[in-house]
């Protein structure tokens, strides 16, 4: 069984939730999705070790998924870059590397989005619901930016990103 980029939503999802009590419609509402996308997509988590078995009634397995965030996912789930958009900032252009790292040279990249405020190269989401789902969880939205830095960023975001990323994830 091979994790879809829907499943580490989910997964991040349930662990900036996790002292939330979730149902399969409500965790589906929160991301945009399906019920049955959220349940396939909690199932391929158990299965890949991300989440321990109990789905929605356990917290997610923070060792791996720190480890697959920063090792795997951006081989898994590649950045794929387009042309320019308006939409919402991500990556190093969106907190908390935007405080950390000051360049305004470049148009900050963005996810496409009718309610963005930015406008630059576009940067695919993980899955086309994400920015919606990260415009209403600010926790969610810089675990997502912090993963596009990870997956599109130069070496010093990339570094900056695995710090942030591991600090959140303890």
């Amino acid at each position: 069984m091979a994790l879809k980029p829907q499943d580490l939503l989910v997964a991040l999802k349930l662990w900036v939730g996790r002292d939330q009590a979730w149902t399969y419609p409500l965790l589906a509402r929160s991301l945009g999705m399906s019920v049955s996308e959220a349940h396939g997509a909690v199932k391929r988590a158990v299965a890949a070790g991300l989440l321990p078995p109990g789905g929605l009634r356990v917290r997610p397995r923070a060792e791996a998924l720190r480890e697959f965030l920063v090792h795997g996912a951006k081989y898994s789930f590649p950045a794929f870059r387009g042309e320019l958009a308006r939409g919402i900032p991500t990556a190093h252009a969106a907190s908390p590397l935007k405080e950390l790292l000051a360049d305004a040279s470049e148009p900050p990249p963005v996810w496409p989005h009718p309610n963005g405020t930015a406008r630059g190269p576009s940067l695919a989401p993980l899955i086309p619901s994400a920015p919606g789902a990260a415009l209403e969880d600010p926790a969610l939205y810089e675990l997502l930016a912090l993963f596009d830095a990870l997956r599109a960023g130069r070496a010093r975001e990339r570094e900056m990103a695995t710090r942030l990323l591991e600090e959140r994830l303890r």
